[in-house]
């Protein structure tokens, strides 16, 4: 059994019906963890529940919405019962929105906040709540590369505010539960093709953008973040907490 094994680990992943989501998903179940996958659409979540057990992995597939709070309780209960525990929690749902902030509608900045920073907390809190009990847990939030860094191109403040709430919200809780052998730690992605990134990739300008801030001058590429997230789940990451690892091509060394 190698450091990087997950048999006989239960993990949680949020935002799971498309894109990063269902990828974090199979590298963890490819590493031995059972599944818990949730979103908002059923349909997609059933199709992700049949990839993840061709590859030999039980799955538990739950329709939650993680701007309602009852259903992240009720969805982290079923978990519990269903498991018996929940070893992993990988923080993934989110949503982005591109405005000037001078022209910004107050519903557009609330729905970026509460889908990308109050709901990482929210479901944190009551999934910490079953690590504290079992006196183990390994919690991944999904930042970006947008968790310290700007860009002049695009108007993302929304975004790059609820992505670096998610860095300082890793370190609080990282300190705060490491008492209870909780480690919590954050991943930065770059642009990965996904359902999210598919407006700004497609635009003829974004590969000159690419050109210009990723050294390695590309965007990600499916699996790349695999390594990442089954780490940080994994007992290599034991002594690792309230960490930022940005998986970006070098775009924040420059």
């Amino acid at each position: 059994m190698g450091i990087f094994d997950l048999k006989g680990k239960t993990a949680l992943v949020t935002g799971a019906s498309s894109g990063l989501g269902v990828q974090f998903a199979k590298a963890l179940a490819e590493q031995g963890a059972n599944l818990a996958i949730m979103a908002r659409r059923q349909e997609r979540l059933e199709e992700v529940k049949k990839t993840i057990e061709d590859l030999g992995a039980r799955c538990l597939a739950l329709k939650c919405d993680v701007l309602k709070n009852d259903e992240i309780k009720a969805a982290a209960a079923k978990i519990k019962a269903h498991y018996g525990r929940i070893d992993i929690l990988v923080n993934n749902a989110g949503t982005a929105r591109s405005s000037p902030a001078e022209s910004q509608s107050d519903d557009d900045w609330n729905a970026v906040i509460d889908t990308n920073l109050n709901s990482v907390y929210f479901v944190a809190r009551e999934v910490g709540k079953i690590m504290i009990g079992q006196k183990y847990g390994k919690i991944i939030n999904v930042g970006s590369i947008h968790s310290s860094a700007a860009m002049a191109a695009s108007p993302l403040n929304a975004y790059c505010a609820s992505k670096g709430g998610v860095l300082m919200l890793t370190k609080a809780l990282a300190a705060e539960w490491a008492k209870y052998n909780i480690t919590v730690n954050a991943i930065g992605p770059a642009y990965f093709p996904s359902e999210m990134t598919d407006t700004v990739m497609s635009n003829p300008a974004f590969a000159d953008i690419v050109k210009t801030y990723c050294p390695l001058g590309r965007p990600g590429r499916a699996g790349e973040l695999d390594g990442a997230v089954v780490y940080f789940a994994s007992d290599a990451s034991s002594y690792t907490t309230g960490q930022l690892l940005s998986v970006d091509g070098g775009w924040t060394a420059i």
